[in-house]
Order: C-alpha cells, then sequence, then structure tokens
C-alpha cells in the first residue's frame, strides 16, 4: 500500500441522543447518533406493532366465501 493514502484511525467516542456513549475505531474522533442500540424499539421492546395475522385469515376467508369460490 502506499503511504499516506489511508486516513488516520482512531478510537472514536459514539454518543447518543440518549445519552449513551460507546467507543468505536473510526476515522473521526467524534460522533453523534440519534438511536443506538439502548435505545432503539427494536432493540429495547417498546413500541413493537404486534400484527394479528389470524384476524387478517380470516377477513380473508370471508370475503373469498361472498365470492362464491
Amino acid at each position: 500500500m502506499k503511504a499516506g493514502v489511508h486516513p488516520a484511525y482512531h478510537t472514536a467516542q459514539v454518543v447518543c441522543a440518549c445519552g449513551a456513549t460507546y467507543e468505536v475505531g473510526s476515522t473521526r474522533e467524534r460522533m453523534r447518533v440519534d438511536v443506538c442500540a439502548r435505545c432503539h424499539p427494536f432493540f429495547t421492546g417498546s413500541g413493537s406493532l404486534i400484527v394479528d395475522t389470524g384476524g387478517r385469515v380470516e377477513r380473508f376467508r370471508r370475503r373469498y366465501q361472498r365470492a362464491g369460490r
């Protein structure tokens, strides 16, 4: 590899909007993010959308019967 071509690699501090801080390797020294593993709804389980698949299947069957098939 050529010398002087690649950017400097730092131990970066990532700060989330919820207040959590993480240390990662990056070419930047500090980063700010909106969501992280501590506050994202997928990881916390809050705000998850519950899909009622049983109700959808029943509605489909009722429509299918009305069509006379």
